[in-house]
């Protein structure tokens, strides 16, 4: 059997020649071969990780790498209690880090869920419920309202079937199915009205049909596999990934460089090695990776309590970078809900009939106070609810030739027929033909502004027919009037569309709906401003992907467009460099919500496939959620910045200590266990506080980050380097003070002059340019408690005797804690200072 067969352009005895069955259905025998053949009806997963193959992973980062050399080192030297104290940060990173990558690996299970679980098959002339995993090309299965299509099928019989679609295609409005014969090759998938697809939903009617494809090769399981693509990085993981390979590079030049010089003055190799472990010790942000993860843990519990669930943890900050929001249009942007908007008659006395004929004429039914069925059918009862329905005596249902449904209804000793239907199928009934152009013109009017119109026509009869006739009937009809109704934006959607434009992110709309309806939803929202921002799939594919690649910034609305052009649009956009965000609700959006740098899903509407492929999930189907996210997720960057900027200026002051000691003929003032202490608790507990620094003013006023940005621009890495020279200036003084008026505590001032440095620097630098008394000293309680807490870590390594031995330390005099105290408090000062030229500087600017 080709997979390539267009089998929508095929008749149906061809069909089922080509799959091999009949109008009895497959026997059992065909039924095995064919099992055996293709194989079960359902959609592949991924080859699930293990956790032990989880957990191995957090060790093959370059910085844990380098911490394993140097427990190894550490252990060979015989300084047991320095390995232990690795060993045992080693083992902490590698615990938060699996429990967070375990949480979000699932593979995709859920999809597997869109196929029902059982359905009628015809086989061997006889007719049973098989599982639908049991599926196989030549089934022919019987299909009813309510059911969701088990594979790909070619319609053979069908009476009034309209399936909702909008998971594959996005098209909000229902489409009418019937098994004719399309002659186009290759229509889009919306436009193959004698086709039903795998995990598409059956709103009203019945009907038969033929199976053609199941499992991967329908156009779910395409889908399912465009998922198999890497995912892309966030900016964080880029900007991690970068720094960690630059920093490995810094420390083997240094290491290097101070074992040469020591091995020049004749120093032992013992000490060298030892000197040089400090170094690596030093240079390595140990608790960085971890107060990372937690600190977007943090953040994603934040979300959490506005709507927002966060699958992968990096998502957090990603929105912070993101320049383009591309978002699907129903159920995303509007309600995904039908809504007549507009209704036109040619004279104010005709409303109150069309509003009858809306609410009389459905075939929508009432369960426990709310209409279900054919959604424009229940918008219309909505719109005229407070209508009385007439009875309903006959009816002549909907087909797809037609384009109409009639029904036959009692009204004040006559019978009142009323006709609905597609505008042109109902002009074509009417007696008075000149009216056909005012209908004609308004019709176009509503289709402009994005509405679909239904059209209305009737008449009376003397009596009724025991047998309606269409042919008979639907004839010199009497005009009633149109409805026109829309899927309508959400109210909230506007002014989160507006707050995206003030920070700098475009907005735009990739919609499988018709371009009139998209092009009149992107304007009233503010998305498009001029005609020339709108394109069609069909033009869209017309285009060169150079030709794309030029025009691809400038466009803001894509209508009628295929899951895999959704892909290619997000595509084009990271060519140019641009962090992509997809949102939607749809399986068709699920490839491009993976291949986007971070993908947002619906939590209400959105199907399992989106979900799985998603970095994050709006819970209440909200955009203006989007909004908050945003806002949450450059806060959460700015402030990773900040503990950034606070723990390698730490491990510079480290590094610097090291390194100025020799050269200016002072002893190794720290051990390789000190630096540790201060890496995992000192620069830690603080930093991780940092996480819960409210936001900077203006933080939605200013432009996304640029794509191409280092994490040290605007000067981070500036500071990093001036202060952590200072800082170990400062120690390195305090050492060569504390030798020559002290003698026996040295090592322990200085320890402690390099811990409580860090704190003071915390303090200054919670926001980039406010001073902290500006701030308020009491407005991050968490970070007061860190350091508070910090502080009497410290004074108990000092001062209580079992941990005396295991830190080397000594308890120092008070006047030797007084000068730690002092000489680290200028650290405060100095930057304080720093923000201060800042300030004065902006002034000056504007």
């Amino acid at each position: 059997m080709d997979k390539s067969t267009s089998w929508h352009s095929l008749s149906i005895d061809k069909v089922l020649q080509e799959t091999g069955s009949n109008s009895n259905g497959l026997s059992d025998d065909a039924v095995q071969k064919k099992q055996a053949e293709f194989g079960k009806n359902e959609l592949k997963a991924k080859k699930k990780k293990t956790a032990i193959t989880i957990f191995l992973r957090q060790f093959l980062d370059v910085m844990v790498l380098v911490l394993i050399v140097a427990a190894v080192i550490s252990a060979f030297l015989g300084e047991l209690s320095d390995t232990i104290v690795i060993v045992i940060i080693l083992i902490l990173n590698a615990i938060i880090g699996f429990v967070q990558e375990y949480r979000a690996e699932k593979a995709m299970e859920a999809l597997q869920k869109m196929s029902a679980p059982s359905t009628n098959v015809l086989r061997n002339g006889q007719t049973s419920k098989v599982e639908s995993v049991e599926l196989v090309p030549g089934d022919i299965v019987s299909l009813t309202a309510g059911d969701t299509v088990p594979a790909d099928l070619r319609i053979m019989e069908s009476d009034a079937l309209k399936i909702n679609e909008a998971s594959l295609t996005g098209e909000s409005n229902t489409v009418d199915k019937n098994p004719d014969t399309l002659e186009e090759q290759d229509p889009p998938l919306g436009d193959r009205f004698n086709m039903a697809f795998k995990g598409t939903a059956i709103t009203s009617g019945k009907a038969k049909g033929v199976v053609i494809a199941t499992g991967m090769q329908t156009e779910l399981g395409k889908i399912a596999g465009m998922l198999d693509d890497a995912e892309s990085s966030t900016p964080l993981q880029k900007r991690l990934s970068a720094f960690s390979r630059r920093l490995t590079v810094i420390i083997i030049i240094l290491c290097a460089i101070l074992f040469a010089v020591g091995f020049i003055r004749n120093e032992p190799w013992e000490q060298l090695l030892l000197t040089t472990l400090s170094l690596a010790v030093a240079a390595i942000p140990e608790a960085l990776p971890a107060v990372v993860s937690v600190s977007l843990a943090l953040g994603a519990r934040r979300l959490m309590k506005q709507q927002v669930l966060i699958r992968k943890l990096y998502a957090v900050e990603a929105l912070g970078s993101v320049t383009y929001i591309c978002t699907d249009k129903t159920g995303t942007l509007t309600k995904n809900e039908m809504e007549v908007k507009s209704i036109w008659t040619a004279d104010k006395e005709g409303e109150d009939m069309l509003l009858s004929a809306m609410r009389s004429s459905h075939d929508s039914e009432e369960k426990d106070g709310k209409w279900t069925g054919d959604p424009t059918e229940v918008a219309m009862l909505a719109y005229a609810k407070d209508q009385e329905e007439l009875k309903r005596l006959k009816e002549i249902p909907f087909d797809s030739e037609r384009k109409a449904m009639t029904t036959i209804h009692e009204k004040e000793g006559k019978y009142w027929m009323i006709t609905k239907g597609a505008t042109e199928s109902i002009q074509g009934m009417l007696a008075d033909k000149n009216f056909s152009d005012e209908i004609k013109k308004q019709e176009e009017q509503m289709a402009k502004e994005g509405m679909r119109v239904i059209g209305f026509a009737g008449k009376m009869l003397d009596q009724l027919p025991d047998k309606p006739v269409a042919e008979e009937l639907e004839k010199e009809l009497a005009f009633i009037g149109l409805a026109g109704m829309i899927d309508p934006p959400r109210k909230e959607a506007k002014d989160a569309i507006g707050e995206c434009k003030r920070a700098g992110i475009v907005p735009v709309m990739i919609t499988g709906d018709h371009p009139l309806t998209a092009a009149a939803i992107g304007k009233e929202l503010g998305i498009v401003e001029k005609e020339e921002q709108v394109i069609t799939g069909k033009e869209l594919e017309a285009l060169s992907d150079q030709q794309l690649d030029e025009k691809v910034e400038a466009l803001r609305v894509y209508a009628r467009v295929s899951p895999e052009q959704k892909l290619k649009i997000v595509k084009a956009l990271q060519n140019h460099h641009q962090f992509v965000s997809m949102t939607g609700d749809g399986v068709n959006d699920a490839p491009s919500l993976k291949q986007a740098n971070i993908g947002v899903a619906m939590g209400i509407t959105g199907t399992d496939v989106t979900k799985e492929s998603s970095s994050m999930i709006l819970l209440d189907d909200n955009f203006a959620t989007i909004v908050k996210a945003v806002r949450e997720g450059r806060r959460i960057y700015d402030n990773i910045r900040k503990f950034i900027k606070y723990i390698l200026t730490g491990n510079a002051a480290e590094i610097w200590t090291i390194v100025l000691a020799p050269i200016v003929g002072l002893p190794i003032p720290l051990l390789p266990v000190h630096i540790l202490w201060v890496n995992l608790v000192t620069d830690g507990l603080p930093a991780l506080a940092l996480a819960t620094e409210a936001e900077e003013k203006s933080i939605m006023e200013r432009p996304p980050r640029s794509p191409k940005e280092s994490i040290f621009a605007q000067g981070l890495g500036i500071h990093i380097l001036w202060v952590g020279l200072f800082i170990g200036l400062l120690t390195v003084g305090t050492q060569w003070y504390s030798i020559n008026h002290t003698e026996t505590h040295w090592q322990t001032i200085v320890f402690t002059v390099l811990c409580l440095a860090q704190l003071w620097h915390v303090m200054a630098i919670r926001s980039e340019k406010r001073s902290l008394f500006s701030i308020g000293l009491f407005t991050n309680t968490p970070l007061l408690l860190a350091v508070g807490g910090t502080v009497l870590l410290q004074l108990a390594v000092i001062y209580v005797p079992i941990l005396n031995g295991f830190f080397h330390t000594q308890p120092l005099t008070a006047g030797e804690l007084g000068l730690a105290f002092g000489a680290s408090a200028i650290v405060f000062v100095v930057v304080e200072i720093e923000k201060l030229i800042k300030r004065s500087m902006d002034k000056k600017k504007k």
